[in-house]
């Protein structure tokens, strides 16, 4: 048989996506970098108000995004922009950056890193759902707790933190 008739094609049904929560965000990881023989890693995020990481930087990935509802906001190195539905962000390994949604409403986004690997944060040292309950926001010391997956070759994260990453989240979120 030609390998290309091969089957290779790989299918993950939406709900077959293993679900994390990290500080408030959900991410479901359709497509772990083993998955994938290490060329991507493919989750699906959703934002409470206020959602999203703290300002970091990849060495090795590089990481995109698609924004699926809501707004936004990314910080390119000491820049902001918003990115709204429809729009497509591409972020080179080097550079500092994190998203957050900045509006009152829940957004949704898709996240791809190549090569995959950083989706291992949130798959290992994110929370698992509970039934009946909402994520919540974390406390400092529970985000420092990660600090021994960031240094992972294929986690590759170096936080480079700014102001706005200090301040509480929203009222709701606490």
């Amino acid at each position: 048989m030609a390998d290309y008739l091969r089957p290779r094609v790989m299918h993950v049904p939406a709900e077959k996506g293993v679900v994390k929560w990290m500080s408030g965000d959900v991410y479901s990881t359709l497509a772990p970098a083993d998955s994938t023989g290490g060329i991507l890693g493919f989750t699906d995020c959703w934002l409470p108000p206020g959602g999203g990481p703290i300002a970091h930087v990849h060495k090795v990935a590089d990481e995109s995004f698609y924004v699926i509802s809501g707004a936004v906001e990314f910080l390119n190195g000491e820049e902001t922009f918003t990115a709204n539905p429809g729009d497509f962000v591409f972020v080179p390994r080097g550079t500092r950056h994190r998203f957050r949604n900045r509006t009152d409403e829940q957004a949704h986004m898709i996240s791809f890193f190549t090569p995959g690997g950083g989706e291992a944060l949130w798959l290992e040292g994110g929370d698992d759902p509970v039934p009946g309950e909402e994520p919540k926001f974390w406390p400092a010391e529970r985000g420092m707790a990660l600090g021994p997956l960031l240094s992972r070759p294929e986690i590759d994260l170096v936080l480079l933190p700014e102001t706005p990453d200090f301040e509480a989240p929203p009222a709701d979120q606490t």
